[in-house]
């Protein structure tokens, strides 16, 4: 029997890599994960909650960045591209890092069949360890179905919303979100 032994990474090395790579990666407290390319229903539909967000929170406090910029997890030793955060207030940094931040209250990600079973469990329970942390946004790719998670007094509420006609009541942020405009443009099959 032959073994392989995976090379572990520190958290600057990973850090070097991914400065220079042209496709983002990501790090697994010593493991460095390469993430799979977008669809373009995946990139319509991020690229949607990104630009609502966006023009609805202009003259407030919150701010939604996008999927360039990565979240550091400290507890798990993790760093994640969430396809859409939000932010109450500036972002904290990562030990002045300029490309870290540690506290989104609301994160957003559309799920992929190759990550989808890690977006709703092991991620959701890391994501669960950021203190700001209040709401989730779990958004399918292949029909309008959106599965939302506030965080309650005594845990964690799960919503689900269906068809393109409902609206999403975002607690967080204080505002809706039209299933219609998180899905403008992609096409059903």
């Amino acid at each position: 029997m032959i073994s392989t032994i995976k090379r572990r990474y520190s958290l600057d090395e990973y850090r070097a890599i991914e400065e220079k790579a042209e496709g983002h990666s990501e790090y697994r407290d010593g493991e460095i994960v390469p993430m799979p390319g977008g669809t373009l229903k995946h990139s319509r539909i991020s690229g949607n909650i990104f630009a609502f967000f966006k023009f609805l929170l202009r003259d407030t406090q919150f701010e939604p960045i996008n999927s360039d910029l990565r979240l550091w997890i400290p507890e798990h030793r993790r760093g994640v591209y969430p396809d859409v955060m939000v932010f109450d207030g500036e972002p904290q940094l990562n030990a002045e890092r300029l490309d870290e931040v540690l506290n989104p209250i609301l994160i957003v990600e559309v799920l992929s069949p190759s990550t989808a079973d890690y977006d709703r469990q092991s991620k959701f329970r890391m994501y669960r360890s950021i203190p700001s942390f209040s709401e989730y946004l779990l958004v399918e790719q292949d029909e309008p179905f959106v599965e939302r998670y506030s965080k309650q007094t005594e845990g964690w509420l799960l919503s689900d919303f269906s068809g393109l006609e409902v609206s999403i009541s975002l607690d967080s942020v204080a505002i809706a979100l039209s299933m219609a405009e998180i899905y403008r443009g992609v096409i059903f099959e």
